[in-house]
């Protein structure tokens, strides 16, 4: 235990995300505390770098290293660690407890940090878009709901959760308003799913690492916040309104990862998404579920309608499928709109296996619940060459790409590239249009006009 002539140790368990939140908001002013490493997963090449001093602050002056996560214990006996903080999300309960286990069996405590001490407060109305796992379709909602408050004459800064996969220094606050906004950020594959789909509708995207200037880079240009979630994490600003997706696809994983099920308790609004591809007896489940948890939220349905574009034939044509990476990875999908699009038009879906390059293949070893589909990795230049290596050495007709991005505009490939769109459509009564429509007129004014 830390005695009253030191500070506490504390090591923060992260993905380049939350970890780098919780430290800007608990832990870098304050002169009781000193991290002295943060761990990372999930996301290749961010161990080994260092949380840069601009960041992170007077107190520490030569930055803070970050290390794997499989260096925990023995950070811990290097330096005496009084806390382990666990700061990152999409994991299963059984997976943080394990991690705990790591943790108390070296002598820490282990931390969990709440919504009320990492929670910015703004001085607009904030509405949140997050789920119970990564892939439930939250930007699609995002999207329709910048589309509704821009009917009311509002201005939408969108605000992703953290990507912070380059020069952390640099990447402090981010503005994405165009493309080569990505272009001049270098920004990677996954970047690109999140910020090019909601450039396309319109709207600017803030992102970053510290996120108190995030906030107000946003509200200046601003009359309402919408916070487009990462993972299954909850926002790092207090919401005036939280929406939370549930997946009908997996109606079993409603409380089954962190901090999804945090989330499902805390919701405003409740939306079963996919309830279309998944049938009305997967999203009944999802939706008792659901309500087991959170019997004061309202719950709507909504349908997630795939379409092609451009319209192609792919009747008996040989196709490879390119799918969303991180909700086919650690989110745990075999497949996604992708292989259902191709599915119905009946395409001859070829296993990417047997073609992938090694960095992918990899891929396939470390998660084996993938099906016959293709992870669009692309978290730095090794990955996206790898991408394009095994998409081009497969004898296919198409491409069907799933992606958020134009992958044809991005990869060099031979075939020709089909693109596969889930759009957002309402499902049933009561309307979530309804629902957020009567909460904006309450805090912006007159109704909307479509």
């Amino acid at each position: 235990m830390a005695g009253d002539d030191r500070r506490r140790r504390v090591v923060i368990m992260g993905a380049g995300g939350r970890d780098f939140h919780n430290f800007n908001m608990i832990y870098r002013d304050d002169p009781g505390a000193e991290v002295v490493a943060f761990t990372a997963a999930q996301i290749p090449g961010i161990a080994g770098r260092i949380y840069p001093p601009e960041l992170a602050g007077p107190l520490y002056r030569q930055g803070i290293p970050i290390h794997d996560e499989g260096e925990l214990e023995e950070i811990c006996r290097r330096f005496a660690v009084d806390d382990v903080v666990f700061a990152y999300s999409d994991v299963t309960h059984a997976a943080v407890m394990h991690l705990a286990s790591r943790a108390l069996s070296v002598g820490a405590d282990f931390l969990l940090h709440g919504p009320a001490r990492t929670m910015l407060d703004s001085r607009l109305p904030v509405i949140a878009v997050t789920a119970v796992r990564t892939g439930c379709g939250k930007s699609q909602v995002a999207r329709y709901l910048s589309r509704r408050l821009r009917a009311r004459g509002a201005r939408v800064a969108v605000v992703r959760h953290p990507m912070p996969y380059g020069d952390l220094a640099r990447e402090s606050v981010q503005r994405f308003a165009t493309g080569e906004d990505l272009a001049a950020a270098r920004c990677t594959i996954e970047e690109r799913e999140e910020y090019e789909p909601h450039i396309a509708a319109g709207n600017v995207v803030f992102a970053g690492v510290d996120y108190a200037r995030v906030l107000a880079a946003a509200e200046r240009e601003a009359d309402v916040i919408l916070w487009d979630g990462g993972n299954n994490d909850f926002s790092f600003f207090r919401p005036s309104l939280h929406i939370v997706l549930v997946d009908a696809l997996r109606p079993d994983q409603v409380t089954s990862h962190h901090p999804g099920e945090t989330v499902l308790r805390m919701a405003d609004i409740i939306v079963v998404a996919k309830a279309d591809a998944a049938g009305p007896a997967a999203a009944e489940r999802a939706a008792v579920a659901a309500h087991a948890v959170n019997g004061r939220a309202p719950i709507v349905r909504a349908a997630s309608p795939i379409r092609l574009e451009p319209e192609t034939s792919l009747r008996g044509r040989r196709v490879l499928v390119v799918e969303d990476g991180p909700t086919i990875t650690h989110g745990g999908m075999a497949f996604g709109a992708g292989f259902v699009a191709a599915s119905r038009a009946g395409a001859e879906i070829v296993d990417p296996r047997s073609f992938a390059a090694p960095t992918i293949a990899e891929v396939y070893d470390r998660y084996p619940h993938i099906g016959a589909v293709l992870p669009a990795l692309g978290y730095g230049e090794a990955q996206i060459e790898a991408l394009a290596k095994t998409i081009s050495a497969a004898p296919v007709d198409f491409v069907v790409a799933a992606t958020p991005i134009d992958i044809a505009k991005l990869l060099a490939v031979g075939q020709p590239v089909v693109r596969a769109f889930y759009e957002y459509a309402e499902a049933g009564e009561p309307k979530r249009s309804d629902l957020v429509d009567a909460f904006l007129t309450r805090t912006i004014g007159a109704p909307c006009s479509s």
